[in-house]
């Protein structure tokens, strides 16, 4: 019933953040650009209110151009290499570019859309080819297309290794990063030539128990049957997957900034300045952040559960028993890919030593086949995004992939 209440709100404030927009359009059009002191207090409060609310669909990637590791500024293409209900399997590729290695970037389903990892993405386009998972909010997947949960998350994987082929890279950031382990241990065991050339995971929750967060306690402080009645809802009537059980993205997104509000209220303080002071260039880019924090994505009810209570109450998978299709996964089957683990040293949400437990469940994998890098300095969002991710972390990610050929 909230989400509904809070859908029949949104929809109405809609057209309200819609007119500020425009009229802030309308002032750029009549001004040319040229906006007099007096009117830019209108505009700095119009963008305030356009901004004051979420949005439920993806924002585009916009990546036109790269410049890849020789300086030459190269086009690039944006297709979709397939797509299955709950999610399109985006190709991004430089006009030109021959025999680069390929990675399959799988992303969170986690509240955001792909469009979190644009510049982790930007970033591998220098030297690679790119596939990356662009989960669909499932609030629009009709009930008719079925339910979706963790074993569907790594079935998804394996299909994608499927359709991009032999010598591919998989690469997980953060909540995947256990099922794209999960799915390399299944093709393992499976003796299956799309085995991934090498696995690379960057601040994943493999094994909870080690350095518990803030995050991870909460997920334990309630039983399963708690997150059930209070945080699943019924998708509202004005969307395509009407009647589905989700945990709305919405939700979660509020319950973050409770928990740093004052932090978000002193940046549109800021952005409200920088705008008065001219500094256009600055506010743009707390304007562009917030574009894609407030996006916002359902997760369905059998994932987001399945999720809290094997990966986060149960530890599952470095106990052993975590199943998968039926079958308990085997880490131990693991025994051609490279694996590079990555952390960071102040990542709040998945403590140092959680990642890297996968190279103690990967046992029977060679030594000389096992890298880890611990990255002094930054948070969760700054093993893959940001200038330490691209000066220090990448480097490290592009000669792991390069010794693997």
């Amino acid at each position: 019933m909230m989400y509904q209440t809070y859908q029949n709100f949104a929809k109405f404030i809609d057209p309200i953040r819609w007119g500020a927009k425009e009229h802030n359009h309308v002032l750029d059009t009549y001004f040319d650009g040229f906006i007099p002191k007096s009117l830019l207090s209108v505009k700095a409060i119009n963008e305030q209110v356009s901004l004051m609310g979420f949005t439920h669909s993806r924002p585009e990637f916009d990546i036109h151009s790269i410049l890849d590791a020789e300086g030459i500024d190269r086009r690039v293409e944006e297709t979709c290499a397939t797509q299955t209900a709950f999610c399109n399997l985006l190709h991004f590729k430089k006009e030109g570019a021959v025999g680069e290695p390929k990675i399959l970037l799988v992303t969170p389903m986690s509240g955001h859309f792909a469009t979190l990892l644009k510049g982790t993405l930007k970033t591998l386009l220098k030297d690679h080819e790119v596939f990356i998972t662009d989960w669909l909010n499932i609030r629009e997947v009709p009930l008719i297309e079925g339910d979706f949960d963790f074993d569907s998350y790594v079935d998804h994987i394996i299909q994608f290794l499927h359709f991009i082929g032999e010598d591919t890279h998989l690469m997980a950031v953060c909540q995947p990063t256990v099922a794209a382990l999960v799915a390399t241990a299944i093709l393992s065991e499976d003796k299956s030539d799309v085995v991934p050339a090498s696995l690379i995971l960057l601040a994943g929750p493999i094994d909870v128990r080690v350095n518990p967060t803030k995050v991870n306690q909460l997920a334990n402080e309630k039983p399963i049957s708690w997150f059930k009645q209070k945080l699943i809802a019924n998708v509202p009537y004005q969307c395509a997957g009407k009647g589905r059980r989700v945990y709305p993205g919405v939700t979660q997104l509020i319950a973050f900034m409770n928990m740093n509000m004052q932090r978000h209220q002193d940046t549109f303080k800021k952005l409200y300045q920088l705008r008065l002071e001219g500094k256009h260039e600055e506010a743009q880019l707390i304007v562009d952040f917030y574009e894609e924090y407030f996006a916002v994505m359902d997760l369905s009810e059998n994932f987001y559960l399945e999720t809290v209570e094997k990966i986060f109450q149960k530890t599952e998978l470095p106990k052993g028993v975590l199943e998968c299709k039926g079958r308990i996964v085997n880490p131990r089957a693991i025994k051609k890919p490279f694996l590079l683990t990555i952390e960071g040293e102040r990542d709040d949400i998945c403590g140092i030593g959680q990642t890297l437990a996968a190279q103690d469940l990967c046992a029977l994998l060679p030594a000389y086949r096992k890298s880890h890098h611990l990255q002094a300095g930054v948070g969760h969002y700054g093993v893959f995004n940001g200038k330490r991710w691209e000066k220090y972390i990448y480097p490290i990610v592009r000669n792991h992939i390069q010794s693997c050929i």
